[in-house]
């Protein structure tokens, strides 16, 4: 593998896990908040994405690489109202796509078909991430003003449950 693949390959590990610690954060604004619908929301996500990390660990390690873990950012963001996580959030998978498209490039540059496909699934998976965010963000903006319409939301939210991801290495 090419080093500059290993190495972006091993950074995004730790993205994958800033990401987890993001969502934890979210979690917790919506915990104080009383909105235990959108705190599992955001638990979940985070899971999510330390499963992601783990994939891309996973996938070094079968191929022989070096892994290097590095410290976690703490998160930087301040939340004041409702709506500041969701937009956040989707700003944030935007990011993470434009780190996973970046990857994608090298590897194909260098012919690194098996990362390429390995990272097919997540090229498909932040496509999902971002549209969730977005729909959410939708929810939010058309039921989330009437105390009625943010009860079924965070209600709907609730009823999320965590599935481990189906990527076979």
């Amino acid at each position: 593998m090419n080093q500059k693949v290993s190495a972006l390959l091993n950074d995004q590990i730790n993205k994958e896990l800033y990401s987890a610690y993001l969502y934890l954060d979210m979690a917790n604004f919506y915990t104080t908040k009383g909105l235990d619908g959108f705190a599992n929301w955001y638990e979940i996500q985070a899971k999510e994405e330390q499963d992601h990390a783990m994939l891309i660990y996973q996938f070094l390690h079968n191929n022989n690489e070096t892994v290097t873990l590095e410290a976690v950012a703490k998160p930087d963001k301040i939340y004041k109202e409702l709506m500041d996580p969701l937009t956040a959030a989707l700003e944030h998978e935007k990011y993470v796509t434009s780190l996973i498209n970046n990857i994608y490039g090298e590897a194909q540059a260098d012919n690194d078909f098996r990362t390429v496909q390995f990272l097919d699934w997540f090229v498909k998976e932040q496509g999902e991430e971002e549209k969730n965010s977005t729909d959410l963000i939708t929810k939010m903006e058309l039921f989330g003003g009437d105390a009625k319409g943010l009860y079924m939301l965070n209600s709907e939210l609730a009823g999320r449950v965590y599935s481990a991801p189906s990527l076979t290495l």
